[in-house]
């Protein structure tokens, strides 16, 4: 069966969902909303960097929800509560990336959006690799230890290549080492991570006590210059430790912590994996550790193109999500509430 999906804009990942979506056999690409004015009218291949599509994007949200189609892939940077709500209370079903797992961390507009999804029967679900993937796959790999201790997810990257300033500022990187507001700006940059400590304690049937965040930071000690005309001065953050740790009486059972750096000249220096570690302690200790390489076939033309392929990571796991979203009952779904998602539509036929 294939099912039509709207592309949500076409930003980093979202330009990686287009090309997913066009490649997919079982869904059919009918409409684009576009955000920046200079994108309305184009056509949506050419906005992506591929052949013409025939299907040009627009910012006429009306005439998007009149093609009814079976599924909204919204992609914008961060959630707008107020889009979601039009989409789902016009009975379209939703899947995205924009920091969203179970709405927890969107305070009331969780509720707007739980009123939308029951007016129009329609259901929302949020995932990307971290939150949301690597979430689900710390909890399968919980599932055979006969005792679960601790779970410890650590994502690890060097993110200096990667041009955007407006979700990295709004971490912490950049500002003066010492600022005193730091730990603060930190916490609330990365409060999605809050759901998806939240997504493995459901998982598991706990009930926390509390979730807390902890942050330290590594700065720069020369200028760095860094993609989108963004410097890090001396002295400034440019690495970020930061966990948000599950409690349970009196231990953190739960933990997901993120180390991301830029640049060779951190002080304290702290050594990057690239990749993720999830660590189940029990009986037995499970350690699993994911990486990422192009494939055999790959062809890098730019760093540009190292970018988009790692993109990909974050764009597929809510595309995959879409038949089982589709057929959900009405609401907000989590990875604890859909059956097992299967990648339908993307075997190689070579």
């Amino acid at each position: 069966m294939t099912h039509t999906v709207v592309q949500w804009t076409t930003g980093n990942v979202g330009r990686k969902s287009v090309h997913a979506i066009v490649a997919n056999t079982e869904l059919s690409l009918v409409g684009c909303y576009a955000w920046s004015p200079d994108k309305v009218g184009r056509d949506v291949g050419e906005l992506c960097g591929i052949d013409p599509l025939g299907v040009r994007a627009t910012d006429d949200v009306d005439a998007l929800l009149a093609l009814r189609p079976d599924c909204v892939v919204y992609y914008p940077m961060f959630a707008a509560v107020d889009d979601l709500v039009r989409i789902l209370a016009a009975g379209i079903n939703v899947v995205t990336t924009s920091e969203f797992i179970n709405g927890r961390n969107l305070g009331d507009g969780r509720d707007r959006i739980l009123e939308a999804c029951a007016r129009g029967s329609a259901t929302i679900f949020g995932s990307g690799i971290n939150p949301g993937f690597i979430q689900l796959f710390a909890v399968v790999t919980a599932g055979i230890s006969d005792r679960v201790d601790r779970i410890s997810i650590v994502e690890s990257f060097d993110t200096t290549i990667y041009n955007s300033p407006a979700t990295e500022i709004p971490m912490g990187f950049g500002y003066p080492i010492g600022h005193p507001e730091l730990p603060g700006i930190t916490e609330a940059g990365s409060g999605i991570f809050r759901e998806a400590v939240q997504l493995v304690a459901d998982a598991l049937g706990a009930d926390l006590d509390e979730i807390r965040c902890e942050a330290r930071y590594a700065q720069t000690t020369e200028d760095l210059a860094l993609p989108g005309d963004w410097t890090i001065a001396a002295g400034c953050v440019a690495g970020i430790d930061v966990s948000w740790k599950g409690m349970l009486g009196g231990r953190d059972v739960i933990a997901v912590r993120g180390i991301w750096t830029k640049g060779q000249h951190l002080e304290p220096k702290w050594p990057t994996d690239f990749g993720y570690t999830v660590t189940v302690e029990g009986r037995p200790t499970i350690r699993t550790t994911l990486s990422f390489e192009p494939p055999p076939d790959f062809v890098a033309d730019s760093l540009d193109d190292f970018i988009m392929l790692g993109l990909t990571i974050t764009a597929m796991p809510a595309i995959t999500a879409i038949p089982a979203v589709v057929a959900a009952p009405p609401g907000i779904a989590t990875y604890n509430d859909l059956p097992l998602l299967l990648p339908r539509g993307v075997l190689a036929a070579n």
